[in-house]
């Protein structure tokens, strides 16, 4: 297990002189890093650091200060560093320390920074599923674990407080989003506690190195935490939540209502995208591939036999024999499709990761609210895979033709591929770990689903329409995130819009569109981001002619980790050039 040193983060923050730029900068990186651990212990842990093993975190707004001038701090140190005198790969580095620091402090300064709950993540929910990334090899392991169950009461009060805040100021989530969330929280209070999300550890085999006396009486105590401090802190959530919360939720679904809530907007934008694009110009965006993308659905319908897109769609969501009837016939054929697909991986790629995922089902409390797959990062360092998780609740929405697609975004060839490879490059810890831009992330994995076309993922017209109602999905997002956010759109229109567009199911509509409301600006780094990864790819092609190879150019889009879309550009560049010159 790794140890972390913090004297030099924690008390050399006066600004030094530099005698060698790169060396400097390293040591700030390593500075930020390990105080970025101090600040997420459990974060910490999975990944194999044991400095905080007993510790859960502080979630009070004055821990977002307190992390917020450390930034400051940091960024003075930054700023001393001689720019010109830095080699490029650690101008990159300083580049992407920058924009991280920066974020930081600027999103400190709103007060929607008090929002700390969305319909897609919530901490009660994170806490419950804590065990899922936390190494389960020794009896300290499971004693730690056990410390920071009984913690879990004055986290809760602590993010009590924080949302207390958003209610005075009136940064509280939108009603029309609320719907069925007391089961997120109800839905956790099992009532054989042996069988609550907190005491998974226990559920499962018990390690040889620790004796059954001893596993049993840590089971014993954490089953009496559960009932003592977990239970009674939900109770109290949900009882805090009714009486409230939801009396104070927002009425207009759209940020912008909120104090100061279009500069938020353009924050989060900014954040998400890595680009300087404003409301309005995505909106267009997104018009302009919704209309592209139209067209094709009506060439794949014309295919398959149908007079037109909506009939064709029409079918796609009422024939039963696109549904599972079990969960569990959902999950084989999704476990088919993910063989499929990693059988066919070393055609894309010259370099795979050693990391392996795995499927898991959504859990039952949240599945119903929530989206319709997602991929949680394993930890080589503590031995845990990657995991897929797929909801299998409403069956009747969960069609098979969806599969290949949410399989290719999810897995592989996305977001297991890239951040378990990221997980095994030469780069800082920073760069690994804590450096993740969801416009490269969430770009790759949808341009990921367009690798299915290559890899034959889509035999069937309908496996090609549910491609395309994906590709569909995301460019609807550019228009419905900013319609809501930035045009004053509803609910209703937003869900509407998708309805006509898209072939998704209205449970995943109604879920996505909860989740766009609540979670402002997320949702537009997909498309950006793959329309940028595809524009590359074609740039590439054009220039190289038959010195293109696709693998290498995949290796290339995923070899510095994730990066903001402007850096992305200049290494796809400087990569092109470099194969130019080759033989």
């Amino acid at each position: 297990m790794r140890s972390v040193l913090l004297a030099g983060c924690l008390c050399a923050l006066s600004v030094p002189a530099y005698a060698d730029a790169n060396a400097d900068l390293n040591n700030l990186v390593s500075d930020v890093w390990a105080y970025t651990l101090k600040e997420q212990p459990v974060y910490a842990s999975a990944l194999g650091v044991n400095d905080y093993a007993n510790e859960l975190g502080d979630y009070t707004l004055a821990a977002q200060d307190r992390r917020a001038a450390q930034a400051t701090q940091f960024l003075a140190r930054l700023d001393a560093i001689p720019a010109a005198s830095l080699d490029a790969p650690t101008k990159v580095e300083a580049g992407i320390l920058r924009r991280s620091l920066n974020s930081a402090i600027e999103g400190n300064r709103f007060g929607q920074r008090a929002i700390n709950f969305t319909t897609y993540s919530s901490w009660h929910q994170q806490l419950a599923g804590m065990a899922q990334n936390l190494p389960f090899k020794t009896k300290r392991d499971f004693e730690s674990y056990n410390v920071r169950l009984t913690q879990y009461a004055r986290a809760n009060d602590e993010n009590i407080a924080v949302a207390n805040v958003a209610i005075k100021g009136k940064f509280t989530q939108a009603c029309e989003t609320l719907n069925g969330f007391e089961g997120t929280i109800s839905g956790l209070i099992a009532p054989d506690i042996r069988r609550s999300r907190f005491f998974g550890p226990y559920a499962g085999k018990r390690p040889e190195n620790i004796s059954e006396t001893d596993f049993a009486i840590l089971a014993a105590n954490a089953e009496a935490t559960i009932r003592t401090v977990v239970y009674p802190a939900l109770n109290k959530q949900m009882a805090w939540y009714t009486t409230s919360y939801k009396p104070a939720c927002a009425k207009a679904p759209g940020v912008s209502a909120q104090p100061n809530g279009a500069a938020y907007y353009a924050f989060r934008i900014r954040e998400e995208t890595t680009t300087d694009l404003t409301a309005e110009q995505i909106h267009q965006i997104g018009l302009s591939e919704v209309t592209r993308i139209r067209a094709e659905m009506v060439e794949v319908a014309k295919k398959a036999g149908y007079p037109s897109r909506e009939a064709f769609i029409a079918h796609l969501r009422t024939d039963r024999q696109y549904y599972a009837k079990t969960p569990e016939e959902l999950m084989e054929k999704v476990a088919r499709v993910t063989k499929i697909i990693d059988g066919k991986m070393p055609t894309l790629f010259g370099h795979l990761p050693r990391l392996p995922y795995g499927i898991r089902e959504i859990p039952a409390e949240t599945a119903e609210g929530t989206t319709t797959a997602y991929y949680n990062p394993g930890s080589p360092e503590i031995g845990i895979s990657g995991t897929y998780f797929v909801n299998t609740s409403k069956l009747n929405q969960r069609p098979f033709w969806e599969i290949p697609a949410l399989s290719a975004h999810e897995a592989v060839p996305g977001h297991h591929n890239q951040i378990a490879l990221q997980q095994e490059l030469p780069l800082s810890d920073f760069r690994k770990y804590g450096a993740s831009f969801t416009a490269f992330t969430e770009g790759w994995g949808l341009y990921s689903e367009r690798l299915g076309i290559e890899m034959g993922l889509y035999d069937t017209p309908a496996k090609d329409m549910g491609r395309l109602s994906y590709e569909m999905w995301r460019a609807c997002r550019l228009v419905v995130d900013t319609g809501i956010h930035a045009k004053g759109w509803s609910k209703q229109q937003a869900i509407a819009f998708m309805t006509d567009n898209s072939a998704l199911s209205a449970a995943n509509i109604e879920a996505e569109v909860n989740r766009y409301i609540s979670w402002p600006g997320q949702a537009l780094a997909y498309k950006l981001g793959e329309l940028k990864i595809r524009e590359l790819r074609d740039m590439a092609t054009k220039e190289l002619g038959s010195k293109f190879d696709l693998a290498a150019f995949h290796d290339a889009v995923l070899g510095q980790g994730s990066v903001p879309l402007t850096v992305l550009d200049q290494q796809i560049k400087e990569w092109v050039a470099a194969e130019k010159t080759k033989g």
